[in-house]
């Protein structure tokens, strides 16, 4: 509302790629928030999308800077959870602790205090803290048997860092209770289950591969037995067997590169 109306648009354009290809190509969507930010930098929402695109593609002290940036322009404090993951990010877990007993988290919304408990965990991870990032995951909101779109996030940290005290049964159990909450497929708490156990993925496309390089193998095997001197029919099979010997090497090269 703040801009004219085709400069709007056109940094409308490129607020939407970024919402877009975040998740899918977050370097792509970083370039468009560059050019967002060229055009409306004086805009929070412009920031907020930069700062969003820097978060995701690990530039942490840039996306650090655009949510500060976000936040003074717009006064809000819905960005302070990932701002602290920001400081975890640049290795200053303490600050991260620091941030999480700060008056602004009593003013976030369910979701975001529950965000805020995530980076505290975190935190306390990072700063080999273990028993203390299990005590702070467990709340209200862990122990509630309601679904909303942070359940499956918070019960499968919980089941992570009970997997890392060696606590596996207990993993076990939250890891299942992560995938039941997990309807979008936020999480791989169905593959840490099957690792826990014992289960092996095979990827059915290599192992046909490995049977059709053997059985073309066998081929040049049974052809290597036969007197070439015998007929000149035998000669042009062994060219064509070498010419897709050569193929077959040619296509496993691409691969190797």
């Amino acid at each position: 509302m703040s801009l004219p109306k085709g400069l709007a648009e056109e940094v409308s354009r490129n607020l939407v790629m970024v919402a877009q290809l975040i998740d899918e190509d977050p370097e792509q969507a970083y370039g468009y928030s560059r050019v967002a930010l060229r055009l409306a930098s004086r805009v929070a929402a412009v920031r907020e999308a930069a700062g969003f695109a820097a978060y995701a593609t690990q530039k942490y002290s840039e996306a650090l800077a655009e949510f500060r940036a976000a936040r003074r322009m717009s006064g809000g404090v819905e960005l302070w959870p990932v701002m602290a993951d920001c400081e975890r990010g640049l290795g200053r877990p303490e600050r991260a602790l620091a941030m999480a007993g700060e008056p602004e988290v009593l003013k976030l919304d369910k979701a975001g205090q529950v965000e805020m408990r995530l980076v505290a965990a975190g935190a306390r991870r990072d700063m080999g803290q273990l028993d203390a990032a299990i005590v702070t995951l467990q709340s209200p909101e862990l122990a509630s048997g309601a679904v909303h779109p942070w359940t499956a996030r918070l019960r499968y940290a919980y089941a992570d860092a009970l997997l890392a005290a060696g606590r596996e049964n207990e993993a076990r159990e939250w890891f299942a209770k992560a995938l039941e909450a997990d309807k979008d497929g936020a999480t791989d708490a169905s593959d840490r289950l099957a690792e826990m156990d014992g289960v092996e993925f095979v990827d059915a496309f290599d192992e046909s591969d490995g049977m059709d390089d053997m059985d073309e193998s066998d081929d040049v095997d049974d052809v290597d037995d036969v007197d070439v001197e015998e007929s000149d029919e035998v000669v042009v099979i062994d060219d064509e067997i070498d010419d897709e010997d050569d193929e077959d090497e040619d296509e496993r090269g691409g691969d190797d590169r």
